[in-house]
């Protein structure tokens, strides 16, 4: 995340007049090998270097094969980005829409995620691969704002003939990374683009303002849900007379009792429910909470539990859901929606694609993009509890599913296949 201040005028080009000619003369020595008269800016040299070595042909194209949409769909609602779009549509996209420029933004490899911006200017966007799907790091593209941006970890804006292939020298760009304010990693980049005719020396320090707006954004909601699960925490330590913490799935302490506080307790990338061995505690027992996990420190002999969850169809017009562990239990309402997905989730214990329950909720394998938008929100409320690839309720976790008496009862208002299934069939029990 950015903790220094930013000097524009470092990674920016000193201004497009009188500099065109310059630049190509640059350029062209450069891409022969030779020596030029003019010295490019240090940002650029050092990302024109890594192009040859990544054995970038300055007179390639910029074409890349795109990414599936059903993976491009995943990588969407899997970031956190998806969260501060609308600031980055209105920071951003509302005024590339009107200087006739684009903006795009990316995942941390540099695959275009979402852009948005003037009509026209999307329209030469696509004879470039500037699109959806497509890949802008420097290994495959050279030296542009996106990919320099990622390899130089810092705000750049690349003009004109600073683009190491000549297909983009028509092209201007600045660009900025967003880091993840929990625990900084980097989520992406949001980048403006257009013709070099837009060039302006401030749309870089734009840029960056509002990335910096947007981590902004991302540790107020970081802050709200750990004073959300703090409130769930409260009660639940004190049933509890060991040392314990709750943190939420970064591992950021919500609330503590029976040993001193710590600010974050640092979490493995594969953790899950049941016993695990933490550096910053020892052998703990974990227990997945609505947005986070209560860590209980244990002696090595402590047999833990893995936790058990009921989903509860019982009552027609209020499906829930109640995750039960060692310090108690807690429960959320379900939407119908989310009703439906855990209900198949549960029969289905060994996974379901997300092709699959499409065709369980819509009848429909190509509803994908639907399906892993709920899931993603549901993964989110329902922390620790569910994996995916394939979508599944965890191995350790016990599942039980309490249905009406009446199977016609099951979930009366939905019309997904996979419930009218099973009230034709009286309602099948769980696998």
């Amino acid at each position: 995340m950015k903790t220094t201040s930013f000097n524009p005028a470092r990674f920016a080009p000193p201004g497009a007049s009188g500099t065109a000619g310059h630049l190509q003369e640059t350029w062209a020595a450069s891409a022969g090998g030779e020596r030029g008269a003019f010295t490019p800016r240090p940002v650029i040299s050092r990302s024109w270097q890594r192009a040859k070595r990544f054995g970038v042909n300055p007179e390639q194209g910029t074409d890349s094969i795109l990414l599936h949409p059903d993976e491009l769909e995943h990588r969407r609602t899997s970031t956190a980005l998806a969260d501060v779009m609308p600031t980055l549509h209105g920071g951003l996209g509302t005024v590339a829409d009107a200087s006739l420029q684009i903006m795009v933004v990316t995942d941390p490899e540099g695959r275009v995620l979402w852009r948005s911006g003037n009509p026209g200017v999307l329209r030469r966007a696509d004879a470039i691969c500037l699109e959806e799907g497509a890949a802008w790091s420097e290994d495959t593209t050279g030296t542009n704002a996106i990919g320099t941006a990622l390899s130089a970890g810092t705000p750049v804006q690349v003009h004109s003939a600073e683009h190491f292939v000549r297909t983009l020298h028509d092209w201007t760009c600045a660009a900025a990374p967003v880091h993840d304010p929990r625990d900084g990693r980097l989520l992406g980049i949001i980048d403006v683009s257009g013709p070099d005719s837009t060039f302006h020396p401030a749309t870089l320090a734009l840029v960056d303002a509002v990335s910096r707006l947007a981590e902004s954004e991302l540790r107020t909601a970081h802050l709200r849900a750990v004073e959300r699960l703090r409130a769930v925490a409260a009660p639940l330590l004190c049933r509890l007379d060991g040392p314990a913490l709750v943190v939420d799935s970064h591992g950021w302490l919500a609330a503590v009792t029976g040993m001193p506080p710590v600010d974050r307790v640092p979490l493995p990338g594969s953790f899950g429910a049941g016993h695990v061995w933490l550096p910053a505690l020892g052998t703990c027992v974990a227990e997945p909470l609505p947005g986070g996990w209560l860590l209980r420190v244990t002696g090595a002999d402590d047999p833990g539990s893995a936790g058990r969850v009921v989903l509860d169809l019982g009552d027609p017009r209020r499906p829930h859901i109640t995750v039960s562990g060692t310090a108690g239990s807690w429960a959320q309402s379900l939407s119908p929606r989310h009703a439906e997905l855990l209900y198949v989730l549960a029969v289905h214990r060994q996974g379901r694609s997300a092709a699959q329950l499409a065709v369980d909720l819509f009848g429909d394998p190509t509803r994908t993009v639907t399906v892993r938008a709920e899931l993603s929100r549901v993964r989110r409320r329902l922390a620790g509890l569910l994996d995916h690839r394939p979508y599944r309720f965890r191995e350790e976790v016990e599942v039980e599913v309490l249905l009406p008496g009446d199977p016609l009862d099951l979930l009366p208002h939905s019309t997904a296949p996979a419930v009218l299934g099973a009230r034709a069939t009286a309602g099948p029990e769980p696998s």
